[in-house]
């Protein structure tokens, strides 16, 4: 698979995972994918496993993408998640193997309020 169908392979998951269209999200994995979670040292083994957590998750979510890079088989995505109004910065990094998803890491940071003490070397940026 070349880079632009890559790209519109992941503009139909995020497109999907905005929609919770669970069935088309899943769709760029391979049955045997491996997602992990660093932060909370989670490792989810196989699609069915990752829709089956995803489709449990009790807030209600949106996506609201940032960008995406990449090329070959390595993408990656930065975007919101937001649970229940409450924001997260997610980055999603995908590994491709023969045109599907074979390896996800994806981390997650909370929006936090910068200190003073660095302001006067700083802009804010702009809210998406």
């Amino acid at each position: 698979m070349g880079d632009q169908e890559t790209r519109a392979a992941l503009d139909r998951h995020w497109a999907a995972s905005a929609a919770g269209d669970q069935d088309a999200e899943h769709e760029i994995y391979h049955d045997d994918v491996i997602t992990d979670y660093p932060q909370s040292g989670e490792r989810i083994h196989g699609r069915r496993n990752l829709q089956a957590l995803r489709s449990h998750h009790p807030a209600k979510l949106t996506f609201t993408v940032r960008r995406i890079l990449g090329s070959g088989d390595l993408w990656i995505t930065e975007y919101v998640i937001d649970y229940d109004g409450k924001p997260a910065s997610t980055i999603s990094i995908m590994e491709f193997h023969d045109g599907k998803v074979a390896h996800e890491t994806q981390y997650f940071a909370d929006p936090f309020t910068p200190p003073a003490w660095r302001a006067k070397w700083v802009d804010s940026m702009p809210q998406s």
